[in-house]
């Protein structure tokens, strides 16, 4: 049978690296405005990947890489306290590449919509249909 242990131990630490990243526990300026998508915990519960998303380009999406691997032991003592886990998993920060891959495709989508509702407008006015001058018995 399939335990979805990891899951909800994944649950909690995102909820509790959010509520301290929300509330400014971390002292670094490089920690600027950070979303925790989600986090995949391993099996055996040793290893905690952490996923992020931030705000900025790539100058500031590289600083906060460093700010998290900077604040990660102070953070996993933090999570330690706060949950009630025999040993926390090691925490491992890695930037949530999908959600820029979901912005991407959405954006082509647009694209795409656009496109095609420029062709049916041209179509249209360039249809032999629409009667152009009014016709006469």
């Amino acid at each position: 049978m399939a335990t979805h242990r990891p899951d909800r131990v994944g649950d909690q630490i995102r909820e509790v690296l959010s509520e301290l990243l929300s509330r400014g526990a971390v002292h670094d300026p490089g920690i600027g405005f950070i979303t925790l998508t989600r986090v995949k915990v391993s099996p055996d519960l040793q290893m905690a990947r952490v996923y992020y998303t931030t705000l900025g380009d790539e100058s500031v999406r590289r600083e906060t890489a460093k700010a998290l691997e900077r604040a990660t032991g102070f953070l996993r003592r933090q999570a330690g306290e706060r949950l009630k886990l025999r040993r926390v998993p090691e925490l491992k920060f890695q930037f949530d590449e999908s959600v820029m891959h979901q912005d991407r495709v959405e954006q082509i989508l647009r694209d795409l919509h656009e496109e095609e509702d420029r062709r049916n407008a041209a179509t249209v006015t360039d249809s032999p249909d629409s009667p152009s001058e009014p016709e006469h018995d």
